[in-house]
Formats: structure tokens, C-alpha cells, sequence
């Protein structure tokens, strides 16, 4: 199985996939896990990643072109199974989601940062 983490701080998340049982599956060659910079994909030389919601409001989102790049680009290397965003709004994760997510090939992660994600994101990609 392999999983693509798209997330504005990667940092953050290799070291738990350093360790344990993430790490054993890794070094047995059932697991291979990948994190990108958001910010690679970004519109400017500033690195901008995020704007002003539509509409209004406090809080900014995550813009879509730099999403849709991301995703496009990876999506080229490989199909993915499933397109995963990471949002307290969404489904809960339980075990008899995890059960089936075991059974994949390529999972796509979309770690929300921000207020959250521009929605055409979630009406075009996300699974």
C-alpha cells in the first residue's frame, strides 16, 4: 500500500511513520508512505497556499490551484484508490473504515490546515 500525504507542515507527520508498527511495515515492504509540501504546488514566489473565503468570514482556506495542482501532478503517477480529505466535519474513522481502506492499493490524504480547503475541491476530488 502506499500513501500520499498532501499537508502545509510535513515536518510534522514523518516522525510518526518512523516508528512502530508504521515502521515495521515500512521496512517489510507493505507500507510506503510519502508527505509533499502543499507549498511546492503554490501560485507565487511567496509560497501562498491559502486565501480569503468567498463570501467572507473569518479565517482563511486553502486555495484550490494549489490544490489541484498537487493533485493532478500525483494523480499522474499512479490512480488512487481513494482521495482522502481529513476534516473533523467528515466521516468518523472507525475500525470497520480502516478494515476497508487496508484492502487499497494507493490512498490519497489531504491534511485540512487553515479553516479548510476550497469546496470545489471536495466536489471534483475527494472521494
Amino acid at each position: 500500500m502506499r500513501i500520499d500525504i498532501i499537508t502545509v507542515l510535513p515536518e510534522l507527520l514523518k516522525s510518526p511513520f518512523e516508528h512502530s508498527i508504521m515502521k515495521r511495515a515500512q521496512a517489510k515492504g507493505l507500507l510506503e508512505v510519502q508527505t509533499h509540501n502543499l507549498r511546492k504546488w503554490a501560485i507565487n514566489s511567496q509560497g501562498q497556499i491559502d486565501d480569503y473565503q468567498y463570501g467572507g468570514g473569518a479565517g482563511m482556506v486553502m486555495m484550490c490551484e494549489p490544490l489541484t495542482n498537487a493533485i493532478e501532478e500525483l494523480s499522474k503517477e499512479r490512480k488512487y484508490d481513494e482521495i482522502i480529505f481529513l476534516t473533523p466535519d467528515g466521516e468518523t474513522f472507525t475500525q470497520k473504515t480502516a478494515n476497508s481502506l487496508s484492502l487499497k492499493e494507493n490512498l490519497m490524504m489531504i491534511c485540512g490546515h487553515y479553516k479548510g480547503i476550497d469546496e470545489r475541491i471536495r466536489e471534483h476530488f475527494v472521494t
